[in-house]
């Protein structure tokens, strides 16, 4: 067996012609070779909606990543407000059931973009479906510059993991989101804002390593960030060792 800590990451999906007439999924590369980079194995997880399961069986840590599409609202008790959303009903299905079954075995969790989003609102949050229109002098959360570059500032909270991991107070990062997360529940605290007061990055003390990131962290725009991602594999490590250890079932 490898001692390196398996890393799962799910792929985002795309029905329309471009890279493939037929149905395609899609991972950017960045999110594999900082698992890599940081000590882990990294195994993209296709969306097999009865599979969630033996996958969480198979690895030690869990990134759910992010992608062009929007959480339905009628997943945290809203309708849609205006305009229009893009949704994936089979990706968010899936990643329903890996984060409901991660959350339950205390497997460590990282969401990124949509993945903070639908981890926030399974735990009992609300989202802004659209900061332009709905949140009064916003910043630009769609930055128009290469995402390898950063779009604005956050400001990260004193005494969360976040603050430990990054080491100052603020830092510059990327921005790709026309969403955010609102209403939190108690037991998901927040560890960044930005300063139209969105929020920019979560955590659930509750559990071992369970992280959310409205930007894009696997982008290593700094040393901050290259931690996080060392901390992760140290927590599948970790995870692995505990698992390993426990009696076999009969």
């Amino acid at each position: 067996m490898s001692s390196m800590p398996v890393i799962g990451i799910t792929l985002d999906i795309e029905h329309t012609p471009g890279y493939a007439p037929e149905p395609w999924y899609a991972l950017r590369e960045n999110y594999c070779s900082a698992i890599a980079a940081a000590g882990g194995l990294p195994v993209a997880l296709p969306h097999g909606q009865d599979a969630a399961e033996r996958y969480l069986d198979l690895v030690d840590g869990l990134v759910i990543s992010g992608g062009m599409y929007d959480i339905p609202p009628e997943l945290y008790g809203e309708s849609l407000r205006q305009g229009e959303l893009v949704t994936k009903a089979g990706r968010t299905r899936f990643e329903r059931k890996l984060i409901e079954g991660a959350l339950a075995r205390d497997l460590p969790l990282i969401g990124i973009c949509g993945g903070m989003q639908l981890l926030a609102v399974l735990k009992g949050a609300k989202l802004i479906q659209d900061i332009p229109s709905e949140v009064k002098d916003s910043l630009s959360h769609m930055q128009p510059q290469p995402h390898h570059q950063a779009g604005h500032r956050v400001h990260l909270t004193p005494g969360t993991r976040l603050f430990r991991l990054f080491r100052q107070e603020s830092l510059e990062v990327n921005s790709v989101h026309h969403q955010a997360v609102r209403d939190l529940p108690p037991d998901i605290i927040v560890s960044a804002v930005a300063d139209d007061g969105i929020v920019e990055a979560i955590e659930i003390p509750g559990q071992h390593f369970c992280l959310g990131f409205q930007w894009h962290p696997e982008y290593l725009i700094n040393q901050g960030e290259r931690r996080l991602f060392e901390a992760l594999v140290a927590a599948a490590t970790q995870y692995r060792r505990h698992a390993a250890a426990l009696p076999l079932a009969n």
